[in-house]
């Protein structure tokens, strides 16, 4: 296992908690993501992934994917 990173993204787009949700899973579904946590009221998610399977770009494009705009990465 390799080292366990945590980072912030704020993201933009979501409308409703059910918006989280939806971010939360899509996540969940990529190997390496240990954690996410999306909240709506806070327009962010927070997410812990092993960097040895899984790259912040492929983090990024995932909720790019779902539909949202991820605007800005904090440690």
């Amino acid at each position: 296992m390799g080292k366990i990173i945590k980072k912030k993204i704020k993201i933009e787009g979501m409308h409703c908690s059910s918006c989280a949700m939806c971010i939360d899973m899509d996540l969940e579904d990529l190997e390496g993501i240990k954690k996410a946590q999306t909240s709506y009221a806070k327009q962010e998610t927070d997410v812990e992934y092993d960097e040895e399977k899984v790259e912040l770009k492929d983090i990024i494009e995932t909720v790019k994917k779902s539909g949202y705009n991820p605007t800005s990465v904090v440690d």
